[in-house]
C-alpha cells in the first residue's frame, strides 16, 4: 500500500502562487509514476501534470509555462509550483502515484487539497 498526503492548497489572488506538496509513505519503492489531477464542481477529474521516476514530466495544455512538476526521490514527495494562477484553477487537485510490481498496476489517490483563486 501507497499513502500520499498532500498539503499546500488555499486561497490566492490571479496572477498569485502556490506550492503544493505530497509526501508518500509505505510500499514506495515500486512507484514509477506520480502526477497531479484536479477536479471542478461538476467536473471531470483532469491531468495537470506527471512526472516518471526517470525525471520525465508532462503538463496539459493549460498550464504549460505557469506550473512546475518536481520530485524528491530521497523524501519520497513530489510537488506542484503553480504561478500566475487565474480563477479556472481552482479546483481540488489531487497527488496520484502509480506503483508496479510484477507488472501489474496499482493506483494510489491523495484526499486531495482545495486551491482558490479568487480576488
Amino acid at each position: 500500500q501507497v499513502q500520499l498526503v498532500e498539503s499546500g492548497g488555499g486561497l490566492a489572488q490571479p496572477g498569485g502562487s502556490l506550492r503544493l506538496s505530497c509526501a508518500a509513505s509505505g510500499s514506495i519503492v515500486s512507484i514509477n509514476y506520480m502526477g497531479w489531477y484536479r477536479q471542478a464542481p461538476g467536473q471531470e477529474r483532469e491531468l495537470v501534470a506527471s512526472i516518471t521516476s526517470g525525471g520525465t514530466t508532462n503538463y496539459a495544455d493549460f498550464v504549460k509555462g505557469r506550473f512546475t512538476i518536481s520530485r524528491d526521490n530521497a523524501k519520497n514527495a513530489v510537488y506542484l509550483q503553480m504561478n500566475s494562477l487565474n480563477p479556472e484553477d481552482t479546483a481540488l487537485y489531487y497527488c496520484y502515484a502509480r506503483r508496479t510490481y510484477y507488472s501489474t498496476p496499482y493506483h494510489y489517490w491523495g484526499q486531495g487539497t482545495q486551491v482558490t483563486v479568487s480576488s
